[in-house]
């Protein structure tokens, strides 16, 4: 082993342990930031009939959110790996308290943007160094961390038909004010991350050895490790495509194909969402105990078969098979970031950002194509063609494995 190998594995023994309250504490944080988020395309019915906004006024809405919150992420996971911000934490979702106060109050179409742009940037900031928060908290369960933190934005984001249910339609715009509520809380919560965060930096006596370490390692980064951390990237690409096309069609294809209500159709969208976040959860204790790409594979490839027989079935076992798809392609959610961070040590934040942040970006994209799609060729055969993208899981195989993996950076 090189000596900027050994720098980067000699750290206290103290330092090697998991820091659950620290990790519950950072993954109750992301729930709270992702609820927030939710809030913004759950309000969409209410903002049409309060500003009578159009579809394309709504969709330019949605693009503001996506593009600052998914583009902006790898650009503070850049900035973020070169110098450490701990109290960008607190800073970001004081930019979204700014933000759903605007978006609860604005009085004009051009608010709502402004105010949208705000949460959007406060979320960018948040998840890069949420995801090193998670990092540094993990001691050896880097899986487990990852699942702890992740599947708090993903419960999160859940929230959204029940949010729109109980909250915006009674209340209307105003109702969003709620949320600054959250909102503080959630920066009570990250100031005290924040001061963990820089004591956990100011106890490192080894600190400038592993960035020391991290450079040399960064410099021999071979071809293999480019051309694989571009086929994580397209693995993710493959299921945010296949999430988004569900969660932003499926409900019309079963409004259509099973004559259900607005409320029952938002049931199956709820289901998918809830088990895609038990998923998040049970993938990374797994991955720990059977080995990351094993479970990529085994999440992408688990799922392929319901996602395709899921438009041919009756209502109620499409309710099934939908939850148990979601739970099964969600499993590979806080792994494929953890493979990633460990396929280029040193660039945590940037990883994150990456597979996170403009995978999200990337689904919103397919979400567009999908919709053009749609209006080519009809929403049915559309629904069809969406439940054959996680076959694309088969590129997996391709993936060099866990110990392969290790043996690049020792």
């Amino acid at each position: 082993m090189n000596q900027g190998a050994a720098a980067v594995h000699a750290t206290p023994k103290r330092e090697e342990t998991t820091a659950y309250k620290i990790l519950f504490i950072i993954g109750l944080c992301h729930l709270l930031n992702d609820s927030i988020q939710s809030v913004i395309p759950a309000m969409f019915p209410v903002l049409e009939k309060s500003m009578g906004l159009s579809f394309t006024q709504l969709g330019l809405i949605a693009f503001s959110l996506n593009i600052v919150s998914s583009i902006m992420q790898p650009v503070i996971g850049i900035i973020a790996d070169k110098k450490s911000l701990p109290f960008a934490l607190p800073i970001g979702l004081t930019f979204t308290l700014v933000g759903i106060l605007g978006l609860a109050f604005a009085p004009r179409y051009e608010w709502i943007i402004v105010s949208v742009l705000l949460i959007g940037l406060g979320s960018a900031i948040f998840h890069p160094e949420g995801s090193r928060v998670a990092f540094m908290a993990a001691g050896p369960r880097r899986g487990l961390a990852q699942s702890i933190y992740q599947v708090g934005g993903n419960s999160g984001q859940a929230l959204a038909p029940l949010i729109t249910a109980l909250i915006l339609v009674p209340l209307g715009q105003k109702g969003a004010a709620l949320f600054a509520i959250v909102a503080a809380l959630a920066v009570g919560l990250l100031i005290y991350i924040a001061n963990w965060y820089s004591k956990k930096l100011k106890y490192s006596s080894t600190q400038k050895k592993v960035k020391r370490a991290m450079k040399q390692i960064d410099h021999q980064v071979s071809k293999s490790i480019k051309s694989a951390l571009i086929l994580v990237l397209f693995l993710i690409f493959a299921r945010s495509w296949y999430t988004s096309g569900m969660t932003n069609y499926y409900a019309f294809y079963a409004i259509e194909k099973y004559a259900l209500t607005i409320k029952e159709s938002q049931m199956f969208l709820f289901a998918f969402l809830v088990f895609g976040a038990l998923g998040t959860f049970f993938g990374g204790p797994l991955a720990d105990r059977f080995g990351k790409k094993n479970i990529i594979f085994f999440s992408m490839l688990g799922a392929a078969p319901l996602s395709a027989f899921i438009p041919f079935v009756p209502a109620t076992l499409a309710f099934i098979m939908l939850s148990v798809a979601g739970f099964i392609l969600m499993l590979s959610f806080s792994v494929t970031v953890v493979y990633a961070q460990e396929l280029i040590p040193g660039k945590i934040g940037t990883m994150a950002g990456l597979t996170v942040g403009f995978a999200f970006g990337m689904g919103a994209v397919g979400s567009i194509g999908l919709g053009y799609l749609a209006d080519l060729i009809g929403l049915p055969l559309t629904i069809m063609l969406t439940g054959f993208l996680p076959l694309l899981g088969l590129f997996t195989l391709f993936l060099p494995s866990d110990k392969t993996l290790s043996s690049w950076h020792q």
